[in-house]
């Protein structure tokens, strides 16, 4: 189980502190435009990348819209994770872009 944080919230929080930002979008993608904090871990390679995380960290996890990154946060909590989707993705994002 996870939790889910609509981007207008997500926002405020990204404003005000250091977030570990997930960006579960493909490489393109990311490359077009991201949240400046973000790394980018492309769901397509999230099961063989993901023991890269640490279990004692919070992730925000980010994608276009929400459904790539609704699958990645029901893989990662699966596998003992803590994250939050991030509803609205970046089609909603309003801050600057990296």
């Amino acid at each position: 189980m996870y939790n889910s944080i609509f981007i207008d919230e997500f926002y405020q929080k990204e404003k005000n502190e250091d977030l570990i930002i997930l960006d579960v979008r493909e490489v393109d993608e990311f490359q077009s435009g991201h949240i400046p904090s973000a790394q980018n871990m492309p769901l397509s390679l999230l099961g063989s990348t993901f023991t890269q995380l640490k279990k004692d960290t919070l992730y925000y996890i980010i994608c276009h819209s929400g459904g790539r990154s609704a699958n990645a946060c029901n893989f990662l909590s699966q596998k003992g994770f803590n994250v939050i989707n991030v509803m609205g993705g970046m089609s909603s994002w309003k801050g600057a872009l990296a």
